[in-house]
């Protein structure tokens, strides 16, 4: 028996045959727990496992539903909203958390920029033209992007993973931690501003 330590990818863990710990009977509770949700829990006790399982929503993989979720209890008995949705993913510990704020905007930037242009090239069949990125402005480039998913009939399920672990990172740096800390976090820092055009975007 294979155990996955370190591997939090969903995908890999099943189709490679490693010990699972069947947790996707959780999935019809989580629809009905709301839009956003945010789970909190210490580190190392799977957060980012169950982000990757959520994957179960991905519209690409509908073929793959068997496969990867026959044996399992969500298979079982799948709920109607399996394989309906684009998602997307960020992975914030991605994000270099060193230098001033300026460079961890820009790394922000860069991010977010790397993973609309991904989802892109993953949806391009299933979506309207799209703009190019916005190298300097990765919240214009969001926009655009979910103007043209509120085209298709399909939503999309954004997924952020070890966001506590990029302010972690910026707060303990050596360089004027907290000062950059309230500088990216507060006020209209990159991050709150940020999660704040998310949750009006959400709300179309």
């Amino acid at each position: 028996m294979k155990f996955p330590y370190g591997i939090a990818n969903f995908y890999k863990v099943i189709t490679q045959n490693y010990f699972y710990a069947d947790r996707t009977d959780r999935i019809a509770s989580l629809e009905k727990s709301g839009d956003h949700l945010l789970f909190l829990h210490p580190r190392r006790f799977g957060k980012s496992l169950a982000l990757s399982m959520l994957d179960y929503y991905d519209m690409v993989r509908l073929d793959e539903f068997k496969r990867l979720f026959g044996r399992l209890k969500i298979g079982e008995h799948p709920t109607p909203l399996h394989n309906r949705y684009f998602v997307m993913h960020w992975d914030f510990s991605m994000e270099a958390s060193h230098g001033d704020t300026q460079a961890i905007e820009q790394a922000l930037h860069d991010h977010i920029n790397v993973c609309v242009q991904g989802f892109t090239d993953r949806y391009r069949e299933h979506l309207p033209q799209v703009s190019p990125i916005n190298p300097h402005n990765a919240l214009a480039s969001f926009h655009t992007l979910i103007n043209a998913v509120n085209q298709t009939p399909h939503k999309l399920y954004l997924f952020i993973d070890e966001y506590d672990n990029f302010a972690n990172e910026v707060m303990a740096a050596q360089l004027g931690g907290r000062d950059r800390y309230a500088t990216l976090m507060h006020g209209e820092g990159i991050l709150k501003t940020l999660f704040k055009a998310i949750k009006a975007l959400s709300s179309r």
